[in-house]
């Protein structure tokens, strides 16, 4: 029997419904270490399915380091103004502003970076997991590192 503390738990750490969270974890059989590899699989499998629709609506997000010598910039793309305007999308436009400022990042690799916050996760994988939770396409379109 899965217990709401363990839904909980789950869902405070993933992001995702409560409802995919209880599936993972009956899938797991109750162990919480394969449902979070669960809802991994699941969100990337979303996100292949997602990459095809447009993601014409986005944000522009800016970060400049407190000594103004570095500044990242970083277009990020979703398909609704209402995931745009969303506290979660803004914060991975905020996380994607800080890794570019602190790698010297090429668009072609960008990707396959290891996220600086968790060197478990690429940014790909980052992307992907935001994919899941907010259940749209999500695309970097451009970005930009100054560095004087």
């Amino acid at each position: 029997m899965i217990s709401i503390d363990q839904i909980k738990k789950l869902r405070g750490e993933t992001g995702v419904s409560i409802s995919e969270c209880k599936r993972a974890l009956e899938d797991a059989r109750g162990d919480f270490d394969k449902a979070k590899k669960i809802l991994r699989n699941w969100g990337r499998d979303l996100a292949e399915k997602k990459m095809g629709k447009e993601a014409g609506i986005g944000i522009v997000e800016t970060y400049i380091h407190p000594n103004k010598k570095i500044g990242a910039m970083v277009e990020l793309r979703c398909e609704t103004d209402f995931v745009a305007k969303s506290n979660d999308f803004n914060q991975l436009a905020h996380e994607l502003c800080l890794h570019i400022a602190a790698m010297d990042s090429e668009k072609d690799t960008l990707m396959s970076q290891p996220w600086i916050k968790d060197e478990t996760k690429t940014i790909k994988g980052l992307v992907e997991e935001y994919i899941a939770k907010l259940g749209e396409n999500i695309v970097i379109k451009r970005f930009a590192r100054y560095q004087i």
